[in-house]
């Protein structure tokens, strides 16, 4: 069993795959290494002795900048190295696009095809509240309304939230955007949009936003108007279940999969397992036709030239310089350090700096060219590889990831969490410890990366699970009867 790894043939730090003992000897490139002191799992060392000042390598690519001299074999992290990243940057478009994966044959997944062409995984009913003062009275729909589910019908959800009121500004439009995309969302055979009356985003303002809708599918309530709006209500839901078990699964190719990707409680292991695994899943899938969206943009800082030279033309390119550029912007006009990353949990799991946790975090994209950048809140329209702007946060990443489109959510950890979002948000280990101790959180282990398979085989088997998943298969959290929603906010409260 391979105990390190140097990740590629330029860097000068290795990672412990287990944890390594002081006075170990290893050898590495045929150089024997003997380690100065402990190294835990997940954690660097170094490959040679590296000066004050100079560049720490890992991943091919600068992780940091020593803050002292390093011996060969000694533990690498906060307490002798320090990011290397400015604010903002010029960058230079220098495409490198790699040689695309081709796939062999057309898969399909089990799902609902909808009366507007487009084709869900699920198929619940939803309740969104147009305000969280309508929050309870959506909770206790839903808690009243599983007595009501039948046929294909998966659950009846609802989705607090505390907004819909005192917003302005592009703050609202958020708002606004995020609960009209998920009223159009294909894993919804039914919605309930429920109002107060008096609030910003009232049902009215929100219609405009939602566009196009049959009323047989979206129903709407307003609380004030309405003698007792929690019985009003379960007439509406038992009327929306009716409508959605008509629908029932049928054959549809993965070229219509849309796939958020997401990571979060990252440890030292995640760029070399559970992400490259989703890099890999993204890959097959996009040979397929299918569509992964990449979010976490203040994670993208340190490794964001990687994604601009993958970008198909420079349009996109221009695009992706903006989406980051705007989001350092929106840290310094909140008089915030752009680099006040990674979390005490990154950096437990072994992740030391911003580029050492970025260069991990974007091994999810794979190797496939960017195809599209989004804005918050707005739906995916290109197949392929897409960038979309949104914070690290899990839940608002993850409702972002949902509102633009994805079908499901992978979510890629070194720590575990046990949150969920408005769509299945399968789990996926770095290590094999962890999915041993939360297998009541964690979906899929890619730990076995370091033990006993490769890259390309945990990358198949993860793409059977998710088709799994999107025939139907019930990730933890759903088995929990998790439905998480969070929304970015940005501005003033009123």
């Amino acid at each position: 069993m391979q105990i390190f790894i140097k990740i590629h043939p330029d860097d000068k730090a290795a990672v412990a795959l287990k944890p390594l003992k002081e006075h170990q000897v290893l050898i590495a490139d045929g150089e024997e290494i003997i380690l100065t002191e402990p190294i835990p799992q997940g954690h660097k060392f170094a490959l040679c002795d590296i000066q004050e000042g100079e560049e720490i390598v890992k991943y091919g690519a600068p992780v940091g900048v020593a803050k002292c001299n390093i011996k060969k074999g000694s533990w690498i992290h906060t307490h002798n190295m320090k990011t290397g990243l400015g604010d903002l940057l010029t960058y230079t478009y220098e495409p490198k696009q790699a040689e695309p994966l081709i796939s062999q044959e057309t898969h399909y997944f089990q799902g609902f095809r909808r009366t507007d062409g487009k084709a869900g995984v699920r198929n619940e009913v939803w309740i969104i509240p147009t305000v969280g003062c309508v929050n309870n009275v959506a909770s206790a729909i839903e808690r009243r309304a599983q007595g009501f589910i039948k046929g294909s019908v998966d659950t009846v959800a609802a989705f607090p939230h505390p907004y819909g009121c005192s917003q302005m500004g592009d703050d609202q439009e958020n708002t606004r955007r995020i609960l009209a995309d998920l009223a159009g969302h294909p894993n919804a055979g039914g919605v309930l949009v429920l109002g107060l009356g008096c609030e910003n985003s009232n049902i009215d303002i929100l219609k405009e936003y939602i566009g196009d809708y049959d009323p047989d599918r979206v129903k709407f309530l307003a609380a004030q108007e309405s003698e007792d709006e929690i019985e009003d209500g379960l007439k509406l839901v038992k009327e929306l279940i009716e409508y959605a078990e008509g629908f029932e699964r049928t054959d549809i190719p993965c070229s219509e999969l849309v796939i958020g990707m997401k990571c979060g409680g990252s440890d030292g292991l995640s760029g070399i397992t559970a992400n490259p695994a989703v890099g890999r899943f993204s890959d097959l899938l996009i040979a397929e036709g299918g569509t992964t969206i990449l979010t976490e943009v203040p994670e993208m800082f340190g490794a964001e030239t990687l994604l601009m030279n993958r970008c198909e033309n420079e349009e996109l390119y221009n695009k992706t310089v903006a989406l980051i550029n705007d989001f350092k912007n929106y840290f310094i006009s909140h008089n915030q350090t752009i680099y006040e990353n990674p979390s005490p949990g990154n950096k437990k799991g072994g992740i030391s700096t911003l580029e050492d946790k970025s260069l991990g975090c974007t091994q999810k994209s794979g190797s496939a060219p960017v195809k599209g950048v989004l804005a918050y809140g707005e739906q995916v329209k290109t197949k392929g590889l897409n960038l979309l702007s949104a914070p690290g946060n899990d839940l608002v990443a993850s409702t972002a990831l949902a509102a633009s489109g994805a079908h499901i959510v992978l979510f890629t950890t070194g720590r575990g969490t046990p949150f969920a979002s408005p769509v299945p948000t399968v789990k996926i280990s770095s290590n094999s410890a962890l999915y041993e101790h939360k297998r009541n959180w964690i979906d899929f282990n890619c730990g076995s990366m370091v033990e006993n398979k490769s890259l390309e085989e945990i990358g198949e088997e993860l793409f059977r699970y998710v088709t799994d998943v999107a025939s139907g298969k019930k990730v933890k959290s759903e088995e929990a009867g998790f439905h998480d929603l969070a929304i970015f906010k940005q501005g003033v409260t009123l």
